[in-house]
């Protein structure tokens, strides 16, 4: 539900006379990571699952195609723009990256807020990756039995990682947010 306003652009050329495209240049598409539980080690890592994305856009036509991933599949959606292969673009709405320590020996005051901020959103923003990569079952059965307890923790995620100034209503209606949550969950 994420991009629901430009895959109308991006999948029908006709809709959007500024941005010239064939269908067979772009795929919508949306990649969902998910925990392995327990020690159980992972099968699919990142470059397989991105060996796999190349091969299914392939087998399905498109001779070029763009990627977007944001969470886990910011790490895919990377390895599939390193790949090369017939990946045109990515777009990333999580982009991994880590200041130089020349950067974190003499930061300016602009880098010194971003460090900050990086601080504190590792100190209280980044638990439920801790739950979700160490005991996903069980909050997945809380989840799943609480719709309330749902709507609560995806929206909890639009507050906090959306550019909303406090309030996700000033980004996205309240219809879009129900749509998310229920279409996450």
């Amino acid at each position: 539900m994420e991009f629901h306003k430009v895959i109308e652009p991006l999948t029908n050329p006709t809709a959007t006379a500024d941005v010239p495209r064939t269908p067979s240049t772009s795929c919508a598409r949306h990649c969902r990571g998910t925990a392995s539980p327990g020690n159980r080690p992972y099968r699919w890592g990142v470059e397989k699952i991105a060996d796999a994305w190349e091969k299914l856009m392939v087998g399905l036509g498109y001779d070029r195609y763009g990627a977007q991933g944001g969470d886990w599949g910011s790490a895919v959606t990377t390895q599939i723009g390193r790949n090369g292969g017939h990946c045109a673009a990515i777009h990333l709405n999580m982009p991994i990256g880590r200041p130089t320590k020349e950067a974190l020996a003499n930061p300016t005051e602009e880098e010194k807020q971003a460090l900050a901020a990086l601080a504190e959103h590792r100190n209280t923003g980044t638990g439920y990756s801790k739950q979700q990569s160490t005991r996903p079952q069980t909050l997945g059965y809380g989840l799943a039995d609480s719709p309330v307890g749902q709507m609560a923790w995806i929206v909890e995620k639009f507050w906090a990682w959306m550019d909303c100034d406090g309030h996700p209503e000033k980004v996205l209606t309240r219809d879009e947010l129900l749509d998310n949550v229920m279409c996450t969950g």
